[in-house]
């Protein structure tokens, strides 16, 4: 994006919805797999009329109904609604290559300027001959830019054990419809056949100051109509693509309040 500025949705940021989300978010099933997502905006009474600054809440995932083994996937698409302002400019960048192979204290210690969010990220491993186990992650949210130019957020998740490291760009595409923005994910081909992600949450907001101004990474607001005081929007989308071609794809809607 020539500006560092994008209106992509007030969902957008977070990342990576890759997870089993909590009994009230949405749910739906494509044979015994089972895709989740849910989220929210904080706060939720908002101007009518102009962005404000928000915090955005994103979770996701999958299960499988019948407790066998989690599907592979490959890629993550977030579906994001035109209410809401991602501004990036004058916000510090950072890129793959100064993320790539550091520890948590490490990436935060290059790029905590960047730093706009963070959460957790759990994944089942199921090893040829060993019985499946879990790998809990620590996840950081950045403010990327990749090779030539393009703005991304970069996702960062560490575990500890075992050592693990991954950094996961989501791009921007736009699409028509009620989410006419996406940010789409693709898991690295070398983490191998090994791990299924179960489980992601993420926060993400950050104030900071550019050109004697206080700015937001996140704004959004809530136009509705002046004879009602709240209403219901189209929030997010996740598509969940599995390694044999299908996909999975979840809606969430919510409320908020104008002002």
């Amino acid at each position: 994006m020539r500006r560092r500025a994008s209106t992509i949705g007030l969902a957008a940021l977070v990342a990576a919805t890759l997870l089993v989300g909590p009994a009230l978010g949405e749910r739906k099933q494509h044979g015994e797999v089972i895709a989740s997502l849910d989220g929210g905006v904080s706060p939720r009474r908002l101007p009518r009329d102009r962005p404000a600054p928000v915090t955005v809440r994103l979770e996701g995932g999958l299960r499988t109904a019948d407790g066998s083994q989690l599907p592979r996937v490959t890629s993550v698409e977030l579906g994001l609604p035109p209410q809401g302002i991602l501004n990036t400019r004058g916000l510090p960048t950072c890129t793959v290559r100064r993320l790539r192979n550091r520890k948590s204290p490490a990436a935060l210690a290059t790029c905590r300027p960047a730093l706009v969010g963070h959460g957790r990220l759990e994944a089942e491993v199921a090893l040829p001959g060993q019985a499946p186990f879990s790998v809990d992650a620590r996840l950081l949210v950045f403010n990327g830019r990749l090779p030539g130019g393009r703005h991304a957020i970069l996702l960062h998740a560490y575990a500890v054990r075992p050592p693990t490291v991954v950094v996961l760009p989501l791009v921007s595409r736009r699409r028509g419809g009620r989410f006419p923005t996406a940010l789409v994910g693709r898991v690295p081909r070398a983490l191998g056949p090994w791990p299924r992600i179960a489980h992601f949450e993420m926060t993400i907001g950050r104030s900071y100051n550019y050109g004697g101004r206080r700015r937001s990474f996140l704004s959004a607001s809530c136009p509705i109509p002046p004879r009602f005081t709240a209403g219901f929007l189209s929030f997010a989308s996740a598509t969940y693509t599995l390694v044999d071609g299908r996909s999975l794809a979840v809606e969430i809607v919510r409320s908020c309040r104008g002002r």
